[in-house]
């Protein structure tokens, strides 16, 4: 049992699989190589149609015009790779490429070439000049049409989806599912518990072997854990926090016996930088980004800042909704408290969508009047309990349009609430 795998290493080893873009098109590859050698056996039964059969001189042309081919919609593929990275590191934002790693089309593409080029490789092995795969070389002009095919949708996929807008959207969508999602599973995983004192008894301090931010609780595990050991554990760290080296990981307050540091730090994973799986936060964090990257002086595009506020709006009507604990106190099956975990409460959240873009946008009538419009939204539609946190950043923006507005008339405007920005029309604040 100690030489396996912590879940820590598991969760490291599965962000690792879903940000690569090597091992599935590695699969292709090997898949490529088996249809090959299954369209040469079938070539031994001679059932190929007359119309399906060609001589070796262009057999060996077609497959290796393909062969050719494929590195050459591989090369093009990495070429707009890397336009994407230049584009999202400067226009939108760099934690934005941690979400584009994952994505599913491109690494089917590359799967679908990579495939297509062992399987035209290995057939092109098998010809003689009295033995042709005949089968085999129609197939590889099939896979060539799909594989143009699914060019053409990756190019018009990111084409359409590289603006700041469409990036907006989807990871704001993101957020808002990682937000309902993990809170189900959290909730689901071990029993809640009124009783927020820790276990009487000395305390234990359990340090990071090593330094990284924090990517993902393994609750249940950590619970399990505790009431082996008759104790309570504190996570005096959020997700998304950086703990250097040697600092406290987990505080362990009472116990009959002394739980297992390596077995304690391997239920909470570490990593370079955060990850969205259980840090909902992150999405906001990239929505934020691009909003302010758009604000800066360099690219001073106030429209695209408005567009990304109205995903931000979105995201804080699910967080608000949903009422998140600061405080998290998870419970064993007897009701007892194993696990304390500090969380982020709906203060946290409206503070990281707005007080940037406030600052950023002091100076614009566009920003100004949406951030009025998104904060008087929240007031309309939130629970009772998540006003005073809006009704605070309101005064803050006031505060903010009257230092950078000092002309009556434009000031007036700048207060206004409008959805657009400018164009949509002055909202009555909501009573």
């Amino acid at each position: 049992m100690r030489h396996m795998m912590s879940w820590s290493s598991l969760f490291r080893l599965r962000q690792y699989a879903k940000a690569s873009l090597w091992i599935v098109p590695l699969f292709g590859m090997a898949l490529g190589v088996i249809l090959a050698e299954c369209a040469i056996t079938a070539d031994g039964v001679d059932w190929t149609p007359s119309g399906w059969r060609y001589s070796a001189t262009t057999a060996s042309s077609v497959l290796s015009s393909i062969v050719g081919a494929m590195v050459a919609l591989l090369g093009f593929v990495v070429t707009i790779g890397v336009l994407v990275i230049q584009q999202a590191t400067g226009a939108l934002s760099p934690r934005y490429m941690r979400l584009w790693y994952r994505d599913r089309l491109q690494k089917t593409v590359l799967a679908t070439f990579t495939g297509t080029f062992a399987f035209a490789f290995s057939l092109l092995r098998s010809i003689e000049s009295n033995s042709v795969p005949d089968l085999g070389v129609t197939l590889a002009g099939a896979a060539v049409a799909v594989s143009l095919l699914l060019l053409l949708v990756y190019l018009n996929r990111f084409t359409h989806n590289l603006r700041p807008v469409a990036i907006a959207d989807l990871v704001g969508r993101m957020g808002e599912d990682i937000v309902t999602r993990g809170v189900k599973e959290i909730r689901e995983s071990a029993p809640y518990t009124s009783e927020s004192r820790t276990s009487r008894g000395p305390v234990t301090l359990v340090r990071s072997p090593g330094g990284g931010a924090v990517q993902a609780f393994h609750t249940t595990g950590l619970v399990a854990a505790a009431a082996r050991h008759d104790c309570t554990f504190v996570v005096p760290h959020l997700i998304g926090d950086f703990v250097p080296p040697g600092a406290v990981l987990v505080e362990v307050h009472g116990g009959t016996s002394v739980p297992d540091p390596r077995h304690v730090t391997g239920l909470i994973a570490l990593g370079a930088e955060r990850t969205i799986e259980q840090d909902p936060a992150f999405a906001l964090r990239v929505l934020v980004d691009i909003a302010i990257r758009a604000l800066s002086p360099a690219v001073n595009d106030p429209t695209t800042a408005v567009q990304v506020l109205n995903h931000i709006e979105s995201f804080l009507t699910s967080v608000g909704s949903v009422r998140l604990p600061g405080r998290l106190v998870m419970a064993d099956a007897h009701g007892r408290p194993r696990l304390v975990l500090h969380g982020r409460d709906w203060e946290d959240y409206l503070q990281l969508a707005v007080a940037e873009i406030r600052d950023y946008g002091a100076t614009s009538v566009q920003v100004c009047r949406r951030l009025r419009a998104l904060l008087d939204g929240l007031l309309d539609t939130l629970p009772s309990e998540q006003r005073p946190a809006v009704e605070r950043e309101l005064d803050l923006l006031r505060q903010s349009v009257e230092r950078s507005f000092t002309d009556p008339a434009r000031r007036a405007i700048a207060q206004g609430a409008d959805r657009q920005g400018i164009g949509g029309g002055a909202l009555p604040r909501p009573q």
